[in-house]
């Protein structure tokens, strides 16, 4: 029984809202699937999930006790920050400019996140994989936080797996790709290499199961 395996998915994160209809358009404002809007006397739920996402968000009338707003520090991972933050602005959503963190220093004045509580402004400079952030509130001050995500670490994922939630996280691994094999051709006398659909296929394979990436 102890190497008996059992998955166990986390499917549904409950946030605390005051006015359910309000959240609801906030939330189908931000191009989210609806999945369900069920009421019966005087309780409600309703049900949202982010695009690609499997997990999803519930709220509404009697489902939680926690105070509205007081769920912060939910993440929505990314792999263009660029275009996703360019996205919710073009819904109305205030999203704050792009930050990164200060390295190894965690401590300061900021509100907090995954790294801490130092904010410096504009994404990694490296533009290393989990390092650019950026943040917005729904209406009731539920705290969410984009990071942007291109290369899992390793034992993340499983190796032998290579999925893509949507065919705009398969079109930015493939523009990745493209980038890299562009600098393989010209290390090999910049003539086209007539393999390059195996040279792609083994780079997102190995950089989704966060292993050593062909040169």
């Amino acid at each position: 029984m102890g190497n008996t395996h059992v998955d166990m998915k986390l499917e549904v994160v409950v946030i605390p809202v005051s006015d359910v209809d309000r959240a609801k358009r906030f939330y189908g404002g931000l191009g989210w699937r609806l999945d369900a809007d069920f009421a019966a006397g005087d309780w409600r739920v309703i049900q949202f999930t982010p695009p690609g996402s499997p997990c999803s968000v519930i709220f509404g009338r009697n489902v939680t006790a926690a105070p509205p707003g007081s769920a912060q520090g939910l993440y929505l991972i990314v792999s263009d920050i660029d275009a996703a933050r360019a996205d919710l602005l073009a819904r109305g959503v205030a999203v704050g400019e792009l930050f990164h963190g200060a390295g190894d220093g965690h401590a300061g004045s900021d509100e907090p996140y995954l790294s801490g509580t130092r904010r410096l402004s504009g994404p990694d400079p490296r533009r290393g994989s989990y390092r650019s952030y950026a943040s917005f509130k729904d209406p009731d001050g539920n705290g969410w936080l984009l990071q942007e995500i291109t290369t899992r670490l390793p034992g993340r994922i499983d190796p032998s797996d290579t999925t893509f939630t949507s065919s705009n996280e398969l079109a930015a691994a493939l523009r990745r790709a493209a980038t890299a094999h562009g600098e393989h051709e010209k290390r090999t006398g910049g003539k086209h290499d007539e393999n390059w659909p195996d040279w792609y296929a083994d780079y997102i394979v190995k950089e989704q199961a966060g292993k050593e990436l062909p040169v």
